[in-house]
């Protein structure tokens, strides 16, 4: 019977993700400053897409400094990139940058700066703060901090995964058995992102994505047939299944830090506290799951329709996901 209790949260948790199908996580704004000369800097303002739409946001640097545009904007990935030239009398270190509009979009906005000398640094600006100090050197407690922020709303935000993570728990009997499960999907995306983000692999970006939903629907099946008495691959080794569809799962992380980017001078920090974010993130989301499905036990009179109900809505949204990915290779 704890099947069906599992099963009746999976609805629940669909209520919410209907509202946002297209299971794109969110993705920060991203502002790379780069100096080239005396107080002359580079500057790459990339503004993500989110539902075929672009954020009215922009950064505003302090009074004293000119700001020209290089080019006219070009699409790159699922954003708008703009190139600029920034002039001033004096360096931008310790001055403050505000990110215009960010308040009311939701999004967070990251910035990383390159000096002259070679000191980079990064900052994180978020809609209930949209300003900041621009620092002067790296401060590896400003990268700790902001790559576990991004992490955590990386996995949280990303529903695909959330999604495939609460189809494992569900098809999962036991609570050591669930443990097992999730430490070898952890370990397997931890695998590939790391590979992935230090050059020791490179799988295309839409081909994994669209894989990716490929998993949710496998899994899907999987827990009809379960439901139906059958003994699966999943049911039998949900572990061996987690981790092999983990290491794709990896891939799609990367790909989310790729378009992020890295801090060149604490690229091992920044990967490592990334991962930590997102397994902060997916540690929250089982124990919550967990949580509702013991509430939900409480009844056990739960109809056999809500059983597969879940099943189908799974394998329903996945599917939109891989035509929706794989209609995308051709954009």
């Amino acid at each position: 019977m704890l099947k069906i209790f599992k099963a009746f949260v999976l609805v629940l948790f669909f209520l919410g993700f209907s509202a946002n199908v297209a299971a794109h996580e969110v993705r920060p704004a991203y502002l790379q400053i780069s100096e080239t000369g005396n107080n002359i800097y580079k500057v790459f303002w990339k503004v993500p897409t989110i539902r075929n739409a672009e954020p009215d946001i922009k950064p505003i640097f302090p009074k004293g400094y000119t700001l020209e545009m290089l080019r006219t904007p070009q699409t790159r990935g699922n954003g708008m990139v703009y190139a600029y030239v920034l002039k001033g009398n004096e360096s931008l270190a310790g001055k403050q940058i505000t990110i215009e509009g960010l308040s009311s979009s939701g999004i967070d906005a990251l910035i990383n700066i390159e000096y002259a000398n070679g000191e980079k640094a990064s900052l994180l600006v978020q809609p209930g703060k949209n300003s900041g100090i621009i620092p002067g050197k790296t401060d590896k407690g400003q990268v700790v901090k902001t790559y576990t922020i991004l992490g955590v709303e990386h996995i949280l935000f990303g529903l695909d995964h959330l999604l495939f993570v609460l189809a494992l728990i569900i098809i999962t009997k036991g609570f050591k058995k669930v443990l097992k499960t999730i430490t070898a999907f952890t370990l397997a995306h931890s695998i590939t992102l790391s590979m992935a983000v230090l050059g020791y692999a490179n799988v295309p970006g839409p081909p994994v994505e669209a894989i990716i939903a490929l998993s949710i629907v496998f899994l899907a099946v999987e827990i009809l047939k379960n439901i139906n008495g059958e003994q699966t691959l999943t049911s039998k080794k949900p572990w061996l299944v987690a981790f092999t569809f983990g290491l794709l799962h990896g891939f799609g992380f990367a790909g989310a830090l790729a378009e992020v980017g890295l801090p060149q001078s604490e690229i091992p920090l920044a990967l490592a506290f990334f991962n930590v974010g997102v397994e902060l993130g997916q540690i929250g989301f089982v124990i919550l799951a967990l949580i509702l499905i013991k509430i939900l036990a409480l009844n056990k009179n739960w109809p056999m329709a809500l059983k597969k109900l879940p099943a189908y809505a799974i394998g329903s949204i996945a599917m939109f996901w891989m035509i929706e990915r794989i209609a995308g290779f051709w954009n």
